[in-house]
């Protein structure tokens, strides 16, 4: 007998569920294609790899550059491909790893090909009109750029509800192993969450193409805030539906946006990256929700020290503070950095001399592992996601709604959400 696993969401919300099979060969199989051949495609494949209960087969990767995309496959033993669309028939799952700017014309030749679709945050955004030789997003009206957003929302929602297959949002925050216990704990003690707040901040970027709005789609707001906000987004709106049989969501945002290290006065020590051509580097959401309850986001480029990101959880019958990185589950201390010359220690850390917060499993404690488990349990049985397309839009909208406040110094804005009936959301 074979054990697998999977992921069930009953009375006392999601859990795994052991099961037996009589052999391996009775599991579905999968086929994933990737999209992207970086960072993001990097530790997707490794996830990809590690999923139990249904069986992966990685069938391909495609990416926009040559050399990465050969390189990639090659050293992974993965067919490569030219194109999405050349990939297309290959697999039953595309899964988007690419920057942001390419993310809605993947989103769209997955979804009309009727394949499952797994999309890196985020989502997608404005990144400049088609002839933006000059385009500079910090100069750009922020009103004209929620209007183009929410129009290309409207036809990847389109899209995606046609193509009537699963859409998996990777916002690893949502399946972090202190949100999730979080989110039962909100759900079985029937907790109302007066107030949140969340944060992602590290360093800078390792992207090249980072720094630039018409490649990147914004800053620090939409770069890094979206982990947080997606993370305050679904604790609510899991909050809502177990209480009322809806949704809770945002209905308006406030927010500020600067450009720290652009500042005349900036004293440069090297320890930050600063070569930003049009983007905030730092950023702030206030997010009020239906039910008059709120969340306000913290995020930026200014924080030494390795990533920084927690959820933090004020409710009426408790709080609870979630740990992403550091997560203290150890500490240690090296007297010299050679010592630890190849050794992984933790995301965006500065330096390994001295004492580190190192990090055993960041797929794990970070949620990505849990993120890609779940995707894949969807494609093999059609269930829905727990991170998926309608967290993906409020999060978009929220996002584009507080460069609208910034813009306005901080002046309250409504954030025009796709899906009023809440049934749909």
């Amino acid at each position: 007998m074979t054990e697998n696993a999977c992921w069930d969401r009953g009375k006392d919300g999601w859990k795994i569920n052991m099961y037996e099979t009589d052999s391996a060969i009775n599991t579905p199989v999968v086929r994933v294609g990737i999209a992207g051949a970086g960072m993001a495609g990097s530790f997707h494949a490794e996830c990809l790899r590690r999923v139990h209960g249904v069986r992966v087969e990685l069938a391909g990767v495609t990416s926009l550059r040559a050399e990465s995309r050969r390189e990639f496959g090659r050293s992974r033993g993965i067919p490569v491909f030219d194109s999405i669309k050349e990939m297309i028939g290959h697999v039953d799952v595309v899964d988007l790893c690419s920057p942001p700017y390419a993310h809605k014309d993947g989103i769209l030749t997955a979804a009309r090909a009727g394949k499952h679709i797994i999309c890196e945050k985020p989502l997608t955004g404005f990144f400049g009109p088609p002839a933006g030789e000059g385009f500079r997003g910090n100069a750009f009206p922020k009103e004209k750029m929620l209007d183009e957003v929410l129009s290309s929302l409207r036809e990847i929602a389109s899209a995606v509800s046609e193509g009537g297959k699963c859409f998996g949002y990777a916002e690893n925050f949502v399946y972090a192993p202190a949100v999730q216990k979080e989110r039962q704990i909100v759900e079985k003690s029937g907790a109302q969450i007066l107030r949140m707040l969340g944060e992602e901040s590290h360093k800078g970027s390792a992207s090249p193409v980072y720094g630039f709005w018409r490649y990147a789609g914004g800053g620090s707001l939409i770069g890094k805030g979206c982990h947080p906000l997606t993370a305050l987004l679904y604790l609510k709106r899991s909050e809502g539906l177990a209480r009322e049989g809806s949704p809770t969501r945002p209905v308006t945002v406030s927010a500020r946006t600067h450009e720290l290290t652009r500042l005349p006065g900036y004293l440069d020590r090297k320890f930050l990256r600063t070569d930003y051509l049009d983007i905030e580097d730092c950023g702030w959401m206030h997010v009020v929700f239906s039910d008059g309850t709120i969340g306000d986001v913290v995020t930026g480029e200014l924080t030494l020290g390795g990533i920084y990101d927690y959820v933090e959880v004020f409710a009426n019958n408790h709080r609870a503070r979630c740990r992403l990185s550091p997560t203290n589950l150890m500490d240690v201390y090296n007297p010299s950095g050679r010592e630890f010359d190849g050794i992984y220690l933790m995301e965006k850390i500065s330096t390994q001399e001295g004492w580190s917060n190192a990090a055993p499993d960041e797929n794990w404690t970070m949620g990505y592992q849990p993120e890609i488990q779940d995707f894949i349990e969807c494609a093999a049985t059609g269930r829905d996601p727990q991170s998926g397309l309608a967290l993906a839009l409020d999060t978009t909208l929220t996002i584009y709604a507080a460069y609208v406040s910034a813009e306005r110094r901080g002046a309250e804005v409504k954030v025009p959400l796709l899906f009023e009936d809440t049934a749909r959301a």
